[in-house]
């Protein structure tokens, strides 16, 4: 514990605790509805953030506020421990702050994503599916957020969803404010109309096929965190990744 709160202090991060602002209710808005693509890159207002982190912290979530990426960064690695093992989800948002590049050079922990790099796909594929499904620390991103204290991640081949769900000792999500949505509804919305697109042209260029595609096959949804202080969410006030 002590660690985690000088990680907040030296990363100049804001825990949220008190004096919580309660929305007031609007509409909610159908899955079925059309929505403009923006609305899901505009970032949370302060009494949103605040309504959410307040929902998190009831559901056994840990939460830091940090006001650009950079600070972020510092948060998340000095809130890893020394000599663990530590998987970085494939992550636009880590990309973006340059995380994933310090996690993969890192010398006072162990990469899983350079440990796995260095076996054979073919003869070692179960050895690698093990060292990520249960690493000491999972770091990466989501993809919404809700106001009751929801958390959503979408995935293909569901290969990172075990780790998120009980494998990993330690989450920690690093996820910019823009997506935090209102509702359950919202964030499947979010998903649908807004990351699979997305997701799908970046496939396209990395792959250099049309015909590559992305597909929602499986969702994660955690309503609560069953051990507090297991999973930490950093929210920064920075459009980040997806």
């Amino acid at each position: 514990m002590s660690g985690e709160r000088r990680a907040c202090h030296q990363s100049q991060c804001t825990q949220v605790h008190l004096n919580i602002y309660t929305r007031k209710k609007g509409k909610t808005r159908s899955m079925t509805s059309n929505l403009s693509p923006s609305i899901f890159t505009h970032l949370a207002s302060g009494q949103q953030i605040e309504k959410t982190v307040k929902a998190l912290h009831a559901h056994g979530i840990r939460v830091v506020v940090c006001e650009t990426g950079e600070q972020a960064s510092k948060c998340v690695l000095e809130l890893i421990p020394n000599g663990a093992t530590v998987y970085d989800l494939p992550s636009r948002t880590l990309e973006m702050i340059g995380l994933s590049e310090q996690i993969e050079r890192a010398t006072r922990f162990q990469s899983v994503r350079v440990q796995a790099a260095a076996l054979d796909h073919t003869t070692k594929r179960n050895k690698i599916r093990k060292l990520i499904a249960a690493p000491d620390v999972l770091v990466g991103s989501v993809h919404a957020v809700t106001e009751a204290g929801e958390v959503l991640i979408a995935s293909a081949s569901g290969s990172q969803l075990s780790a998120a769900a009980c494998g990993a000792s330690k989450v920690i999500w690093v996820v910019g404010t823009q997506k935090l949505v209102g509702t359950l509804e919202d964030g499947l919305g979010r998903i649908r109309d807004y990351c699979l697109p997305l997701e799908s042209e970046r496939m396209q260029r990395a792959y250099g096929q049309l015909s590559a595609v992305s597909a929602i096959n499986k969702l994660l949804t955690i309503t609560a965190e069953h051990k507090p202080g297991r999973i930490t969410t950093v929210l920064v006030k920075q459009q980040l990744g997806f």
